[in-house]
């Protein structure tokens, strides 16, 4: 596996055109109080964006996950992971999957936390070190390098930005508005005894929006940022390469974001920088990854499996 033409860029930029795996409607990710996010580009064209950088971050997370086995994918294993159980030893869920990371209250209150806040080694009195923060996050929790960490339940300036970031819109969209009904074979129409839709009584008409439009799925590999921070070579090397094994398994797995939005990339991968490097495929970085994994251990944790319990 050839990385040499990443050298010295600080960026790594991919684009994917993504249409519906079948027909033509698609349904974007909504958010609270909004709905869909629509608005329009610097042409006029009417823009939606359909995942959010911040879910995206939780699939890339989500593919390098084994949900039967509870562990890493196969060529991810090794990696440190923090676990959390509660006190009668069963699972209750890890550093992988859970939105904010380490910064999950799942963790930061669990019992055995308070190693990992030691290493992270922070002292309200000095200026925050950036670099124990980098090797605390190396040693139990690697995944937090690439996809950031914001650990405000120890310290507001404890953070770091995502060395990857991706988002997929549409731009040239268009509204399909629709709908249906939750029919009550029973009890169709809600009569004076008190029986409510809101319980669930009574035929509930409710609409629906879907889009159209073309779709286009991006990815930004901060390169500089990993450089900067000042890991060796094989932990370095590593985290690239973790990043762009991330990418390529979400294209491969991931494109299923909803029921109705199921998608498959047309044409090729594009890199749009630097030029020149052509992106490994999935089966050659599986293959490379268990012995960068084992290159980069000495900075990891002992056992690499660290075991938090949370008592309610």
């Amino acid at each position: 596996m050839n990385l040499h033409a990443l050298k010295d860029h600080p960026r790594l930029l991919l684009k994917a055109t993504l249409q519906p795996l079948q027909g033509s409607r698609f349904q974007p990710t909504g958010f609270p109080d909004l709905g869909a996010a629509t608005y329009d580009g610097p042409d006029g064209r009417k823009m939606l964006l359909v995942e959010s950088a911040q879910s995206m971050a939780n699939r890339l997370e989500a593919v390098c996950w084994d949900t039967v086995a509870n562990d890493w994918v196969t060529p991810l294993k090794g990696l440190p992971i923090v676990k959390v159980k509660d006190k009668t030893g069963q699972p209750i869920t890890n550093s992988i999957l859970e939105a904010h990371r380490l910064n999950s209250i799942y963790i930061t209150k669990a019992n055995g936390f308070e190693a990992i806040k030691s290493a992270i080694s922070f002292d309200d009195k000095r200026a925050f070190n950036r670099d124990t923060l980098i090797r605390a996050l190396l040693k139990y929790d690697p995944n937090s390098l690439l996809h950031g960490i914001f650990l405000e339940k120890i310290a507001g300036v404890i953070r770091l930005p995502r060395a990857l970031t991706s988002f997929i819109e549409a731009e040239g969209v268009s509204t399909v508005a629709s709908g249906g009904v939750k029919n009550d074979r029973v009890r169709a129409a809600k009569g004076d005894d008190g029986k409510s839709a809101k319980e669930g009584f009574g035929n509930v008409p409710f609409h629906r929006e879907e889009f159209t439009g073309s779709i286009s799925l991006y990815f930004n590999l901060d390169l500089a940022l990993i450089r900067g921070f000042g890991l060796d070579d094989a932990s370095t090397t590593l985290l690239i390469t973790l990043g762009l094994f991330k990418i390529q398994k979400f294209l491969r797995d991931g494109l299923r974001l909803r029921t109705a939005c199921d998608l498959e990339v047309t044409g090729d991968l594009v890199v749009q920088r630097p030029a020149g490097f052509n992106i490994p495929p999935l089966a050659e970085l599986e293959e490379a990854l268990p012995a960068l994994v084992k290159a980069a251990s000495s900075g990891f944790a002992n056992p690499t499996t660290t075991d938090l319990t949370y008592e309610d």
